[in-house]
């Protein structure tokens, strides 16, 4: 599992530090727990000196600096079909319009 730690926060701009040295690849999501939350964010750019930055698709609020952040070594997903059709989702593909969960398959 690759894991970094928070360096700067700036609104919805993250600058993630991967001392490893394995960066994440561009577009990979990354994953922050704040609150018993998991918020994401993805990679937009490699800053250089093993450092990433990212933009949060979450809240920014309640981060902080040397907060642990998870590399999932996969892009952001989001359902796809007819079970679709007619719903309504938020950015990460989860549903918002009350209605039931999209199948995971």
């Amino acid at each position: 599992m690759n894991t970094g730690k928070i360096v700067q926060i700036s609104g919805s701009v993250i600058d993630v530090e991967f001392k490893n040295g394995r960066l994440p690849k561009i577009r990979e999501a990354l994953t922050v727990t704040v609150n018993d939350k998991v918020r994401v964010m993805e990679v937009a750019q490699h800053v250089g000196k093993d450092i990433v930055r990212c933009i949060m698709l979450n809240e920014s609020e309640n981060l902080s600096r040397n907060m642990k952040v998870t590399a999932t070594g996969k892009g952001i997903s989001v359902p796809v079909g007819k079970c679709t059709l007619g719903r309504m989702f938020n950015v990460l593909g989860e549903v918002i319009d009350d209605g039931p969960p999209i199948p995971k398959s």
